[in-house]
Parts: structure tokens; C-alpha cells; sequence
């Protein structure tokens, strides 16, 4: 007799599966239950137990609230990526007005110090850039054979850097600079052989790992091609 109740118990018994599988067959147990339903208790991590209709109803607020700041978070890149595109936009405009090479590189590191920064500075690749002697801009000129070891250690396979340079690596890309904390870091054009754009800054915290790079992305795909006014390409 025993196992035959066991065996009764075990077909009764039923799983979340079976729950969920009755509900979703029979869509009016909750208006035919009404009664049963408001006096439904479920746990509840702060308060113990909660009906299930206070249960539901936070549930659906919680779920607004993440729909609301995932809006929020749209509403705030959509603003972001505006006034990025705007800047852009303003910018290229001033490199673009430019009556020669120096003067084009000079409103560019014009343009950095009005955003606060040290300067902005750009160094081209010796071997893909007509930049020898008698040019008058040897200066801009970088070996790619010192600069690899500095890429290797700093961007590996990223295209942009952002964070501080020791010693020997400023000697390399920034020779001239003083009391540089921080930088970013892009290589230029669009297979990243082109050259090395970069923005300095006296605070060592200004740039870091995990900001933003869309802005230097565009500018490292948009200057080589002003650039060419002037220099010609290997």
C-alpha cells in the first residue's frame, strides 16, 4: 500500500518545467485563481516574503528603470558622438585652411592646447614618407626600426595608446618634449604604417587605459591625407 502511494506522490509531484508548461497552456489560471493569487507569498531578499502581485509589480519597475538608463545611456552617446563629429568637423576645417605644412602642424597643436593639453605632435615613418634632406621637415622623420620596440611594449596589435612613457621611449617619439605625464597614441592611416599621432599632457592621470579613441581614430585616418599636400608618399 505504501508504494503505491509513493508512486501516487511521484506522478503528483510536479517541476518548474511542468508549472511553467500548465500556465503557458492555460493563460486564464491567474483571472480564474484571482483570490488565490493575491494571497500568494514569495521570498523576498530584504523583507522576507512579499505577495505575489507586489513581486510582479517591482519586477516590472525594475525592468522601466533598466529600460529608462539604457535610454539614458543611448540619449548620452548619441550626444557624445555629436559633439565628437562637431569638433571633428571644426577641426578639419582649420587644418584644411592651412597655407603650408608648418602652419597646418601649428593649428593642430594650437587646437591641443586649447583642449588643456601640453601639445600634439606628429611623426612619420622615414620609409614611407619623402621627408629626407634637403626637406625642410627632417624633423618629423621617425625610423620605424627604434620606434618597434616602443609599439611592441605599448600597442602591441592596438593602433592606439593611452597611458604614460617612460624615459627612453620619449626620447624616441617626443625628443624635444619636457615634463610630459601622460599621452595618446595612434598610428596613422588606415593599415596603422603611416606614422605616429600624438596628444601630450603634464598630468600623468590625463590619459589612461579605457577612455575613448574615436576621436583619434578619425584624426589618424584623416591627417595623412592633408599631410600629402605637402609630402609626398613612397
Amino acid at each position: 500500500m505504501k508504494n503505491v502511494e509513493e508512486q501516487q506522490e511521484a506522478v503528483l509531484e510536479l517541476d518548474d518545467n511542468a508549472v511553467a508548461e500548465y500556465l503557458l497552456r492555460n493563460p486564464d489560471f491567474f483571472i480564474r485563481n484571482a483570490l488565490q493569487v493575491e494571497q500568494m507569498q514569495v521570498p523576498h531578499p530584504i523583507r522576507g516574503t512579499v505577495s505575489l502581485v507586489e513581486w510582479h509589480m517591482a519586477r516590472s519597475r525594475n525592468h522601466i528603470n533598466r529600460l529608462e538608463e539604457n535610454m539614458n545611456l543611448l540619449m548620452e552617446q548619441a550626444n557624445a558622438n555629436e559633439g565628437l563629429f562637431y569638433r571633428l568637423l571644426k577641426l578639419q576645417g582649420r587644418l584644411a585652411a592651412a597655407t603650408s605644412l608648418q602652419d597646418m602642424l601649428n593649428r593642430l597643436h594650437r587646437w591641443a592646447r586649447e583642449m588643456g593639453l601640453a601639445g600634439a605632435n606628429v611623426r612619420l615613418f622615414a620609409d614611407r614618407w619623402r621627408i629626407g634632406a634637403p626637406s625642410d621637415f627632417v624633423q618629423l622623420s621617425l625610423s620605424r626600426q627604434a620606434f618597434e620596440p616602443l609599439r611592441i611594449q605599448r600597442l602591441g596589435d592596438n593602433q592606439h595608446y593611452l597611458g604614460p612613457l617612460n624615459g627612453p621611449e620619449l626620447l624616441v617619439i617626443l625628443p624635444q618634449a619636457k615634463a610630459i605625464g601622460s599621452v595618446a597614441m595612434s598610428l596613422m592611416g588606415s593599415d596603422a604604417d603611416l606614422g605616429v599621432l600624438l596628444f601630450s599632457s603634464r598630468d600623468a592621470q590625463h590619459y589612461h587605459e579605457g577612455q575613448g579613441t574615436q576621436l583619434l581614430h578619425e584624426l589618424a585616418l584623416m591627417l595623412p591625407d592633408l599631410l600629402e599636400r605637402w609630402i609626398e608618399r613612397v
